[in-house]
């Protein structure tokens, strides 16, 4: 599986942007995805996450009520919509793969590359 991140940018305070992240693989419908940050200096830390067919989502505290994440399986993509973002929102966004839509990264076999996220206030 591979993945390739997008939609990053730059947007004031309040704003929205939406990420997306296309997968390549025979089984990319079999598998849980998930979006994590790291900003500079700090760990990479969990955003968000769905099942396999979108019927569970797990979002960390911090984002909860304004990101949400959804998952288009014929178009091997998985989406995260960001609303009223916060300057602390600003971070490198990850795209993951794995077996269950969980926070702990181990769960996460394959990564995509980064899309940077920064929202000025």
């Amino acid at each position: 599986v591979q993945l390739q991140a997008s939609g990053g940018g730059l947007v004031q305070a309040g704003g929205s942007l939406r990420l997306s992240c296309a997968a390549s693989g025979r089984f990319f419908s079999s598998y849980a995805r998930g979006w994590f940050r790291q900003a500079p200096g700090k760990e990479r830390e969990f955003v968000a996450a769905i099942s396999w067919n979108g019927g569970t989502t797990n979002y960390a505290d911090s984002v909860n009520g304004r990101f949400t994440i959804s998952r288009d399986n014929a178009n091997n993509t998985v989406y995260l919509q960001m609303n009223s973002l916060k300057p602390e929102d600003t971070a490198v966004y990850y795209c993951a793969s794995g077996a269950a839509p969980v926070q702990r990264r181990i769960n996460y076999k394959y990564w995509g590359q980064g899309t940077q996220v920064t929202v000025s206030s």
